[in-house]
């Protein structure tokens, strides 16, 4: 089922989110959502749990927990599926593009080589590249 999209502005704290998930600082934005996603009804509930389950498995990943990160991602990634391409002024396509990009190379390098590999604010070092970590971009519809 995906969602329908409602013309309703986003609370502060979930801006706020944002902001904290681009600086990497995964484990605050889960925080800050988590407060959100408590209080709120569908189909926000969703949407925010999505966002703040792909921030966990961003930190499990910082902290080279593989499984924390491999599962956090998928849970992520299944719960955005269900909304549009842009919905309450974010790219949900692209971070879902991105999570399952990084997930997919998650799962094909396993968790020995993933304890290697250095988490920085913007991207993933590993002993042969460095990969990109998702971004929480504005859809295009709201790019002024």
């Amino acid at each position: 089922m995906r969602y329908k999209v409602l013309n309703q502005e986003e609370p502060e704290e979930f801006w706020q989110g944002v902001e904290q998930f681009n600086q990497g600082q995964f484990y605050a934005c889960h925080d800050t959502l988590e407060a959100l996603w408590m209080e709120a009804t569908e189909p926000e509930k969703t949407f925010y749990q999505g966002v703040l389950q792909v921030a966990v498995g961003l930190y499990h990943l910082g902290n080279k927990n593989w499984h924390g990160a491999v599962i956090l991602l998928g849970e992520g990634i299944k719960r955005l599926d269900r909304y549009p391409s842009a919905y309450s002024g974010i790219d949900v396509d692209e971070l879902i593009i991105s999570s399952a990009d990084l997930l997919k190379t998650l799962q094909q390098a396993g968790a020995e080589k993933v304890g290697t590999w250095q988490l920085g604010k913007d991207a993933i070092a590993t002993e042969t590249s460095t990969l990109p970590l998702p971004k929480i971009v504005p859809a295009e519809s709201e790019i002024v």
